[in-house]
């Protein structure tokens, strides 16, 4: 599968737009489009899976490692696969879009605001692809995407100011309904805010498929090693993955190493399900805060604190964590009982209070690492934790601020629950499912 990776000049830029355009584009033209996502993020890929019927690949160095990276593209189908960048090209010293550009071997096409600009388009695009040498990093600049740029004379004097080695492959149209709307964790979800399929179709048609498909280029093998076998060993296990509108942030690999290692079953809180017949149960983050009445009216929460009181083992990553704590108060004052397995109170806030790639480091042996093992992922929530001053913590925050600044993970009876979201090449997964089947 051949690839290349959308990178924006800024944040904010529309590579997102400019990513479902693309897949659209190919789409149209008889490609079968693979979509990835460069970064821990989980909003964009669901707006990827909306548009190509596919689930968006997670290419992070810093959560996968190069060769992780790798295995994990290699994991996708189709003939090409488009890679939405994060933040600017070079910005981000765990994993920018410009270090898996460069893990990949593959091109990148710039995506740069033309709303004001003719021949400073060119001149930054330019000056992205000079800026590469300059810094040591192996990145092919290939062309650009421009993005809110109109038709006719504005288009042309883009192209022609243009060098010849910069390929121009089209543009975004500046159209309203070509824009997703924010919410306090970023844009909306994908089955939230779906683009219009018109307006979508008019940018598809401004762009130039072929020319994108032909610049493709296919990434190297990962390197192989007999501690990440190609079909990891079976274990006897029964795993519950709760998944509705407040636990949709996990990663497609992570659904795919449950099912290639144990028996899967998903269960809705909100919907009030009850917890089913298990050996361990995985809450992923999301939005429980705006689902807090459901999941407090309902019996699914405090069933959970009862069976892990019990001893099933129960797993939850941010906002996991906060329908595993006492109680949950949402940014407007409103306070809602949670399942109550971990000793702690959260509190929304109406800005972020982490957000970065975290590095942990296990105290003791726990759910997802032995001790003294490392562990790799990210953090990004507007929850703080107020905890127990007698309670068990998993991890000290190797970078990071975790719950407290310097630790993370709440540990009771055999769950954890953490800030840190990890992907499975972390090995967090299997730690977990061993733990299971033993």
């Amino acid at each position: 599968m051949k690839g290349f990776v959308l990178g924006g000049v800024s944040s904010g830029v529309g590579k997102t737009v400019a990513t479902l355009s693309v897949i659209r584009a190919l789409e149209d033209a008889g490609h079968d489009v693979q979509p990835a996502k460069a970064g821990p993020d989980f909003i964009d890929p669901s707006h990827h899976e909306a548009v190509a019927g596919r689930p968006s690949r997670t290419l992070d160095l810093w959560l996968c490692g190069e060769d992780g990276l790798r295995r994990n593209y290699r994991r996708g189908e189709g003939d090409v696969c488009v890679v939405e960048g994060v933040m600017g090209l070079y910005d981000g010293d765990g994993s920018s879009t410009a270090m898996v550009a460069e893990a990949l071997d593959v091109p990148v096409v710039l995506v740069v605001d033309a709303s004001a600009g003719m021949e400073s388009v060119a001149a930054t695009a330019l000056g992205f692809r000079e800026y590469a040498d300059r810094i040591g990093r192996d990145v092919e600049v290939a062309g650009i995407v421009a993005q809110r740029a109109h038709g006719g004379r504005h288009e042309q004097g883009i192209r022609d100011a243009l060098p010849a080695d910069l390929e121009y492959f089209g543009r975004i149209p500046p159209r309203d309904d070509l824009e997703i709307p924010d919410r306090h964790l970023g844009l909306e979800m994908g089955e939230e805010a779906t683009l219009p399929r018109a307006a979508l179709r008019e940018a598809a048609e401004t762009l130039e498929p072929e020319q994108l498909a032909a610049v493709a280029s296919e990434p190297p093998a990962p390197a192989s090693s007999p501690e990440r076998p190609s079909r990891p060993r079976a274990v006897d296990a029964r795993v519950a993955i709760a998944s509705d509108a407040a636990f949709c942030f996990r990663y497609p690999a992570t659904i795919e190493r449950f099912r290639e290692r144990a028996e899967l079953v998903t269960f809705s809180p909100v919907a009030d399900d009850p917890v089913p017949d298990c050996d361990g149960v995985y809450l992923p983050g999301g939005y429980p805060e705006l689902h807090a009445t459901e999941l407090a009216g309902g019996d699914t929460l405090s069933e959970l604190g009862e069976r892990a009181s019990e001893g099933l083992p129960v797993f939850g990553e941010c906002g996991g964590l906060m329908a595993m704590s006492r109680s949950l108060t949402t940014a407007d004052g409103e306070r809602a009982e949670m399942a109550g397995i971990l000793p702690a109170d959260v509190t929304m806030h109406d800005r972020y209070r982490a957000l970065d790639h975290v590095e942990l480091e296990a105290i003791d042996g726990t759910l997802t690492a032995r001790a003294g093992e490392s562990i790799r992922g990210h953090e990004f929530h507007y929850s703080s934790a107020d905890v127990d001053g007698d309670a068990r913590f998993a991890f000290e925050t190797v970078r990071g601020e975790g719950i407290d600044g310097e630790r993370d993970g709440l540990v009771e009876h055999e769950s954890l629950g953490t800030y840190a979201h990890v992907h499975p090449e972390s090995g967090a997964f299997d730690r977990f499912l061993e733990l299971l089947g033993d």
